[in-house]
């Protein structure tokens, strides 16, 4: 068993925290997510039922048997209809930024927790100019 095993999450893994519990989504895609931490808290998991499709999300970073964990924070989102999404979260202050793929990437997600925690307003940016506004409240 590797020291990695003993040790705590990763700062970027305990900022967050601020997902967890369930959201209501509205804008370009509606429904609900919830977030819940794997025990030990190193990965988050996240449930997705929204009207574009339903799926669970594995967050936290990679950690390859016999290799060094990544620096960012990685996600592997799996569909209901057949398809597997990779991120990477990047929270910064009360900015939350998903990337899809990898960091900087030209499609990507940015919202802003408001001052006490229980919305998040933001926009998926697609290339090319398409994308959605979102706003998630907690429920």
């Amino acid at each position: 068993m590797s020291e990695q095993s003993t040790a705590a999450p990763s700062t970027q893994m305990q900022a967050l925290d601020r997902l967890v519990g369930q959201w209501s989504v509205k804008g370009g895609a509606e429904g609900t997510v919830s977030y819940e931490w794997l025990e030990g808290g190193f990965f988050l998991l996240q449930r997705v039922e929204l009207d574009q499709g339903a799926g669970i999300e594995v967050i936290g970073h990679l950690h390859p048997f016999m290799g060094a964990q990544s620096e960012d924070v990685h996600s592997r989102f799996y569909g209901n209809q057949g398809g597997t999404f990779d991120y990477v979260y990047e929270l910064d202050g009360d900015t939350l930024t998903i990337w899809a793929g990898e960091r900087g990437s030209p499609a990507y997600y940015e919202g802003t927790f408001s001052a006490g925690g229980n919305e998040l307003t933001g926009s998926w940016v697609y290339p090319g100019g398409g994308g959605y506004d979102s706003v998630a409240t907690r429920i």
